[in-house]
């Protein structure tokens, strides 16, 4: 199978989630660690975005279906009871 090659970008929802992330370099303690784990689960998801559990439709809050026109919803376990909730967008440039 062809490593697939296309490029892989994290890009937040809103504009305050970017704000409350990189706030979280700044933390101490469980604050920098959380920012970490976060930043070590965009690394597997640019290697494989399906890395994560499809979450059901019928379990898509209707505020993410609504707002962000989501297709698909995934969760990424992360320790301590923390997870990642994302979603894979396909964009495609004319060259």
């Amino acid at each position: 199978m062809k490593p697939d090659s296309r490029l892989k970008y994290v890009v937040f929802a809103d504009s305050r989630l970017k704000v409350a992330f990189d706030k979280l370099k700044k933390g101490r303690g469980e604050e920098k660690e959380l920012y970490e784990l976060i930043n070590r689960a965009f690394d597997d998801l640019k290697e494989d975005p399906f890395v994560g559990t499809k979450i059901q439709t019928s379990l898509w809050p209707k505020e993410y279906v609504k707002k962000y026109e989501i297709n698909n919803l995934w969760k990424y376990n992360l320790p301590n009871g923390w997870r990642l909730i994302y979603t894979v967008n396909v964009a495609f440039s004319a060259c």
